[in-house]
């Protein structure tokens, strides 16, 4: 890595290791002779628990034990998982019914965690689960994001578990009594399954009185302190960690009931037990996606201006609120409301609703994409009814270069953006100017054509501050311990590679150790792309107070002031000496005159303030009419990143993002039916994005570095999924218009497009 300068391409370290097969993930580093859980799930939606008898089960071949909620409650555990809630309009707090880690009462969704059996093998397990006996009285499932007739919980009568509300509603409605146009569309936001490559999975194990759960999770800390919590431990008496984890996408950012169950299965047996998932059980029990569906109004002035923007949604938050759920469809996606565009009177309600289903959370993007999505579906149907080219209504409502720093309708403050030089840059490399010849040997061969634009705008998002702590060994390598939590992106890589650019020492020298709560007092794990920013933040503190010691160490020992020893040029200098020492021939000096306390260095900062990626997306499609197939032809990506550290891996984390974006769009949809059963609950029935359904990708930055960190960088991880639904989106809708289609709705899978084809042609017979 040294051999190159600072923001170069570098290839992942830790490929060479997931490649041949020396992955650490939780179910590979299960303790030897740990039991094996499964859970014994409800088969049905809705239901009041009449029995449940688990003697027989207990009794089988292998089997150690067999939990409920009331061998929870006797062994003293707080069974209930917290979930956090969002004000009303009117003050309140919206509702917070408890989430048992373990049916309790009643039976809330289909995939429910009823009971665990624990025994020494896996196959064990499920046989014994065959015997349990469970009867209920079954209720009404209730599907819709509506007032229903009967309550999921008490403390939500008519499952309305949310009415919240941002903004100053009269003044935009007075703006919309004066304005000259006004546009609506109703845009619904399909439910999506993450579907990470590596399910969910832990073991706890106890060591006398401490508790060690491993889990393939998005930080330990959260985990850790719930955990403590439930089991009534102090800090000192629980450890977390995060091995090598496999995909998380903000699914796996939350607690989960298994979590719980299996510590108090290890504690209660004495033995390490593990509990992996397989991909039905997940598809049943995993925090879904999105799930939503809004009323967008735009109102503009006789120049096609926007004066005001009204938003009223409706969003599933499942049978519980996870724990973040009540806040993705509020101020989260209200933080992006109106985009780059420059409009002062916005209002934002929306409702949330209880319904028999998994619950649902942050999924990539958390809110942000959901706004966009319907923003620049907005955008493309005003441009279409108000007779304008969508390029053109874009620029013309942009937020001006000169009003930066902006304060937006909804409070965020926008420290600079090239707004109209970006799209302008990625119109040229998407060649729109060939889109009609392109448009022509499609209607040649039968085809429809369309194209599509997004210009997104996203705000990172979780703990601003983050730790960082440097140790030099006796072997001469260094050891960085950071308070982020890698699931795929490269952080190893990225990491080192930044120490490496600031301290000189040589990348292969560094190792990266994350994950683990008894090494890392404090972190704030993975998501709302923070990591790489908030930690390379915090290295920079590091490396400078690393500096400003080993200075103070030298001029000690050569005999000058401390004002006299400078580093640059990744060595340190001297006035009066030739000695120019390394970091690191620095460190071997302080270990042999016995200071050991300029080995380690700790550091601690806080970004000040919040960066915003953006950029546009533009996606051409080509739809086969008599089939309904859509193939998505061209992508292409322009992004304002700020300063990158890492190229390649700012790329890789694009194309990931446009992948999940896309897939949402043509191939992805969650359905259940009016009983509340899964009716997508396999890859034979829920289609994740294939190689073929995803286009080469054309991607180029035009960096606006930010100001609100040190390095000038912008956030990347989930930039490719918020542009990437409204792209293909909009770029459906093009195609079809041209047959007649005004309402195209994701997700564009070939039975869907085919109906919205051929019922336009039948009624215009």
């Amino acid at each position: 890595m040294d051999k190159f300068g600072k923001s170069q391409p570098v290839k992942r370290v830790e490929d060479v290791r997931f490649l041949t097969g020396h992955g650490r993930y939780v179910d590979d580093i299960a303790p030897e002779g740990a039991l094996f859980a499964y859970v014994f799930r409800s088969p049905v939606a809705h239901a009041t628990i009449t029995t449940l008898n688990v003697d027989e089960a207990r009794n089988a071949d292998g089997v150690h034990a067999v939990l409920t909620v009331q061998d929870l409650l006797d062994g003293g555990l707080d069974v209930h998982i917290p979930g956090a809630t969002q004000p009303n309009r009117d003050g309140t707090d919206g509702a917070a019914p408890e989430r048992p880690v373990l049916a309790r009462v009643k039976l809330r969704h289909v995939g429910e965690a009823v009971a665990m059996v624990v025994a020494d093998t896996l196959q064990q397990a499920k046989d014994a689960a065959e015997l349990i006996e469970l009867d209920y009285d079954e209720l009404p499932a209730q599907m819709a994001c509506a007032p229903g007739d009967v309550a999921i919980h008490d403390e939500a009568p008519d499952n309305r578990a949310l009415d919240y509300g941002l903004g100053d509603e009269e003044v935009c409605n007075a703006a919309f009594e004066a304005a000259a146009h006004v546009v609506s569309l109703e845009v619904p936001d399909n439910r999506i399954m993450v579907c990470s490559m590596e399910p969910r999975g832990c073991f706890a194990e106890w060591d006398a009185d401490k508790l060690h759960v491993s889990v393939n999770g998005q930080g330990v800390w959260g985990q850790k302190d719930l955990l403590s919590k439930a089991f009534g431990l102090p800090d000192d008496k629980v450890r977390v960690t995060n091995p090598d984890v496999g995909g998380g996408f903000g699914m796996k950012g939350f607690a989960y009931p298994e979590y719980h169950v299996v510590a108090f299965a290890a504690k209660t047996l004495g033995r390490p037990v593990r509990w992996m998932s397989d991909r039905t059980e997940a598809m049943l029990s995993d925090n879904g996606g999105r799930d939503l569906v809004s009323l967008g109004e735009l109102a503009f002035d006789e120049n096609l201006k926007i004066t005001a923007y009204r938003v009223h949604s409706k969003f599933n938050l499942g049978a519980y609120n996870s724990q973040f759920a009540q806040a993705i469809q509020t101020f989260l996606f209200g933080r992006v409301l109106m985009g780059t565009y420059d409009v002062q009177n916005t209002w934002l309600r929306a409702e949330g609703y209880f319904t028999n289903t998994a619950p649902v959370d942050a999924y990539r993007g958390a809110g942000r994409p959901e706004a966009i999505y319907l923003l620049e579906r907005m955008m493309d149907r005003a441009a279409r009814e108000l007779d304008i080219d969508p390029i053109e209504l874009r620029k013309r409502n942009f937020i001006p270069e000169a009003s930066f720093p902006y304060k937006t309708a909804t409070g965020e403050l926008y420290d600079v953006g090239e707004f109209a030089k970006l799209l302008d840059r990625a119109v040229e490399e998407a060649d729109h100017a060939g889109l009609a010849a392109r448009k022509a040997a499609s209607e040649a061969k039968g085809r429809l054509r369309g194209l599509g634009i997004c210009y997104y705008i996203e705000s990172i998002l979780g703990d601003p501050s983050e730790g960082a702590r440097v140790e030099f060994e006796e072997d001469g390598s260094v050891t960085l311990f950071v308070g982020t939590q890698s699931n795929g992106q490269g952080h190893e890589t990225v990491y080192a590679q930044f120490l490496s650019d600031q301290s000189g020492i040589p990348a292969d020298q560094i190792r990266v150790v994350q994950g683990d709560s008894d090494l890392i007092a404090k972190g704030g794990g993975t998501g709302g792309s923070r990591s790489v920013t908030t930690q390379t933040n915090v290295t920079l503190t590091a490396v400078a107070k690393i500096v400003t010691e080993f200075s103070a160490f030298l001029a000690e020992k050569l005999g000058v002031d401390a004002a006299d020893v400078s580093f640059d040029d990744m060595q340190f200098r001297a006035e009066g000496s030739n000695v120019t020492p390394t970091m690191l021939e620095v460190a071997q000096m302080a270990r042999e005159a016995g200071r050991d306390d300029l080995l380690r260095h700790e550091a601690r900062d806080e970004l000040p303030g919040r960066s915003y990626p953006n950029g546009a997306h533009i996606a051409e499609v080509e739809i086969d009419p008599e089939t309904g197939d859509v193939q998505v032809d061209r992508y292409t990506v322009v992004d304002d990143f700020g300063n990158l550290i890492n190229p390649m891996l700012a790329e890789g984390q694009v194309h990931g993002g446009v992948a999940q974006g896309l897939g949402q769009a043509i191939t992805e949809r969650v359905v259940y039916d009016e009983d509340g059963q899964l009716l997508t609950a396999t890859f034979m029935d829920y289609a994740v994005p294939r190689a073929d359904n995803v286009p080469m990708i054309s991607f180029s930055t035009r960096p606006v570095p930010s100001t609100a960190n040190p390095m000038g960088m912008k956030g990347c991880g989930e930039a490719g999924t918020v542009g990437a639904m409204a792209a293909v989106a909009n770029a459906v809708q093009d195609a079809l218009w041209q047959r007649g289609v005004r309402q195209a709705d994701m997700p564009f899978t070939p039975h869907r497009v085919w109906e919205m084809l051929n019922d336009v042609a039948i009624a215009a017979e």
